[in-house]
Formats: structure tokens, C-alpha cells, sequence
């Protein structure tokens, strides 16, 4: 046996009526839809339901599992401490999961359990499923802070552990779509928010996953979704499967964005397995780019591809540029892997005798130094998308208005304490973000006394 369904679901806690308390009412079509996929599920009867959530235990670089036999909850943060939950768990599953992730040296397992209670963003859906349904097993994952393409890969190690138990299996992936849709909601309104709805609406009416794995985490970030590393998991569960898919309803009215769909799996297709058909178009990408990388850039990656296949110190090679010989200035080197941050390390006022020592350097500290991840390892490498900006002399000024987010670079001084960020960076649009996200960057505090400075940059992909 294996997954016979799979469902995408809101969480909103006022959609039981004993919080909403008549204000559920508003989005009675989320509620019809999740009826109807209640009875979907249990005519499928599963054996063991797996749900997937924003608000369970959730680490930047760790998936988490809930142990034990099983865990309760109730709805009492909300004011609707009569509504309970006592959920037995699928042990033999969870720990074919861990052995799995184990053996392939996956991030994911029991470590660091905080709390074992239920959290919302599971008991809405049980709420609705045992309604209809309550003769099965749950599983309960969170979701991490890592990549998009980890998340599909978490959902294949699943649908695999899942296989090996032979158990009939539903899926539940839990998540709002975005918290900022009406000027009237709790959360405000901005342009990206109804742009995330659309999208992944469409995506999942077109059932085309291997779309959700491009979009850019700026853009997620912006658009302030909660589920979409939830539907990337469902995703990688059901790849390589053709499936027939239902959209029941998509509302707004809140000011977050409610989307419920279904995923019936009905086959096997090669054309289905989105994972591997992103990671060899975006293979491709990558080694093209290398190819047309400046020497800059190509000095930066053979610094840093040298020192992790070696740990040494990479000497200058012969053909770097001349003035990289004859000159001196800051650099910051910027690594990248499947769109997220892997690494960025670099010197405001030049440290070494030349500028090609500087990239050199400055590689190996974002490949090794970059105390925000671990040290990047060889089988990444070829994931790898390195930039390299070369800083003008840092600039004092009066106030923010000689700053412009685009064209300069902002060192925010406090004390002893400096922050620092880069001109023109995804999702920095105004000033006031930039000098917000330096100040943090340097722990100054906003009511701290500060000195501005500004550089410009040469940027080098």
C-alpha cells in the first residue's frame, strides 16, 4: 500500500464553532470544503494519517517528528478548552522514517521535542477528519527553515518509509496560503499577498508541483504564507504519481487567504517526478552560469571549492586579472544554494596586499566562517551560486536621505557596534528595511544613538 490521498487544508482556529463562535460563519465555504474532505477520507479509510505543520516543533535545518505512542490537545488557548484531542501515534511508521533518514544521513527525526501537546495547526484538521473519521493512526511532522527542494525530498523519504510498512496512508498538508490579502485584516495588505494566492491556487488546480519548488523565498516571505513548505512536503509524497485533483474552495475574506484541494494518486509517471526534473534543469543553469562567470567570481569558487576538497589555502593562480594584483579593497563573498542564503562573509577596508587575497580569503570564511550555517561540504558544491562585490571606501553621511537602497550599501555604527548590508539585495526595497536589517545585523538596538555611513558597490555574478 501507499498514499491513496492527499489533502491541502487551512488551519484558521475560529473555523470551530465553538471559538468562532458565529464568526465562522464568514467562511462558510472553507468549512463546507472541509466536510466534504472529511468524507472523502474516510471513504478512503487510511490506516494512518500523516499531517504536516507550521505550528509543530520546527527548527532552520531539522525536521521533526513527533514521538512517543501519542500526544493530546484542546483548543483551551483559544477559549474552547472542552474541545480535546487524544490521538494514538503510527510508531511502526515513525520509526521507519527515522531509520530511513538516519541511513541517508537525512535531517529529520525525534530530536528536541519542546512540547508533545497537539498544536492548532493539527487539530483544526482533526477536528473536521474525526468528525467523519477516527479509526487511524496520526503521524505529526513539522516543517524547517531549509530549502524548498529539501522539503520535496522530505516528502519522497516519507512516501518511501511508507512503502516499506506497506500501510494505506493519507496525507494532510496544513497551512494558510497568505496572512496579508485586506487592508482590514490582521496582518495588513500587501501586492504579493493575493499574487501568492493566485499562484499556488493555480499550481494546485493544474496539480504542476514542480512550479512550487520556483517560488523565490523573497516572495514567500513578502506575501507572509504559512503552508507552502507544508504543500512542498505533500508534493514530494506524491511524486512520480499521476493524480486527479480537486480544488473546493479558495476565500479571502478574512484577510488570509483559506485554499482546500485534494490529490488523488491513480498511477505511476515519469513526467511526474518534479524533483529530479528540477535538479537537472537547474544542474544545467548553474554550470552554465560558472561558464560565464567573471574572474572574479571563478577566482572566488576555485578558492572556495579548493579549501573544501582540501582545507588549504588556495595561492593565487596565474591568470587572475592584473588589477586584482595592483589594488586593494573590501569584498564580500555571497554563497547560494537552491535559493537561500548558504553563506556571506566579508571585509569593509581591505585586510590583505591585493584584491585577488581578499576574494580568496573571503570564499573560504563564507564556506567555513559563516557562523549562521555549518560548513559547506563537498556534495554541494556543484548547487553552489557565488557572487562577489567589491566595496568602495565607506562614505560618512547625515542622514538616510543620501541613502538609496539600489545604488548604496549602509554601515550602521553604534559604539563599538557595526552592522552592514549589501546595496540591491532581493526583498530589500526600501531604506528603511535596509537600515532596520543592519542595525539588527550589528545588535543595535532602535532607540541607540547611530552614525550612518554608504558604499557602492561592483558586483560580480
Amino acid at each position: 500500500m501507499s498514499v491513496v490521498g492527499a489533502f491541502m487544508v487551512p488551519h484558521p482556529p475560529m473555523i470551530v464553532p465553538d471559538i468562532g463562535k458565529g464568526s465562522e460563519r464568514q467562511v462558510e465555504k472553507t468549512i463546507r470544503s472541509y466536510e466534504r474532505v472529511a468524507e472523502k477520507i474516510a471513504e478512503l479509510k487510511p490506516e494512518t494519517i500523516i499531517i504536516s505543520s507550521p505550528h509543530s516543533v520546527m527548527y532552520s535545518d531539522y525536521f521533526h517528528i513527533s514521538s512517543g505512542r501519542g500526544a493530546r490537545g484542546s483548543f483551551a488557548n483559544f477559549g474552547a478548552g472542552n474541545v480535546k484531542f487524544d490521538v494514538s501515534y503510527d510508531t511502526e511508521l515513525v520509526e521507519q522514517i527515522a531509520n530511513l533518514a538516519s541511513e541517508t544521513y537525512f535531517p529529520a527525526g525525534f530530536m528536541g521535542e519542546k512540547d508533545p501537546l497537539l498544536d492548532h495547526g493539527t487539530m483544526v484538521p482533526l477536528y473536521y477528519i474525526t468528525k467523519k473519521y477516527s479509526d487511524f493512526k496520526l503521524i505529526r511532522t513539522g516543517l524547517s527553515g531549509l530549502d524548498l527542494y529539501t522539503h520535496y525530498e522530505y516528502g519522497m523519504l516519507l512516501k518511501k518509509a511508507i512503502e516499506a510498512v506497506d500501510r494505506r496512508v493519507v496525507y494532510v498538508a496544513s497551512g494558510d496560503l497568505s496572512h496579508k490579502l485586506q487592508d482590514y485584516g490582521p496582518y495588513g495588505f500587501v501586492s504579493e499577498g493575493p499574487m501568492y494566492d493566485e499562484r499556488i491556487m493555480d499550481v494546485c488546480a493544474r496539480a504542476d508541483f514542480g512550479e512550487m519548488l520556483e517560488f523565490e523565498e523573497s516572495f514567500l516571505e513578502k506575501s507572509a504564507e504559512c503552508g507552502h513548505r507544508s504543500f512542498v512536503i505533500m508534493a514530494g509524497v506524491l511524486d512520480g504519481q499521476d493524480v486527479v485533483t480537486k480544488v473546493y474552495s479558495h476565500e479571502d475574506i478574512t484577510g488570509v487567504g483559506y485554499g482546500v484541494c485534494s490529490f488523488l494518486p491513480y498511477g505511476e509517471s515519469e513526467s511526474r517526478k518534479f524533483l529530479k526534473i528540477k535538479l537537472r534543469e537547474k544542474e544545467g543553469a548553474l554550470a552554465l552560469k560558472r561558464e560565464e562567470s567573471d574572474d572574479y567570481v571563478k577566482l572566488a569558487r576555485e578558492s572556495l571549492e579548493y579549501f573544501v576538497k582540501r582545507g588549504k589555502v588556495l595561492d593565487i593562480p596565474e591568470w587572475v586579472p592584473l588589477d586584482t594584483l595592483t589594488r586593494q579593497a573590501g569584498t564580500f563573498v555571497s554563497v547560494h544554494k537552491m535559493g537561500q542564503l548558504r553563506g556571506c562573509i566579508g571585509t569593509i577596508l581591505p585586510t590583505k596586499d591585493n584584491l585577488a587575497e581578499e576574494i580568496i580569503h573571503n570564499a573560504i570564511s563564507a564556506a567555513s566562517k559563516d557562523y549562521r550555517f555549518s560548513p559547506i561540504t563537498e556534495d554541494e558544491l556543484k548547487w553552489l551560486d557565488i557572487n562577489v562585490d567589491v566595496l568602495s571606501e565607506p562614505e560618512r553621511i547625515a542622514s538616510t536621505d543620501e541613502l538609496d537602497v539600489k545604488r548604496y550599501g549602509v554601515i550602521v555604527e553604534s559604539g563599538y557596534k557595526r552592522g552592514l548590508l549589501l546595496p540591491d539585495l532581493e526583498g530589500v526595497d526600501t531604506v528603511e528595511e535596509q537600515v532596520s536589517i543592519a542595525m539588527r545585523k550589528g545588535g543595535i538596538r532602535p532607540e541607540d544613538k547611530i552614525q550612518l555611513y554608504r558604499f557602492e558597490v561592483v558586483r560580480h555574478i
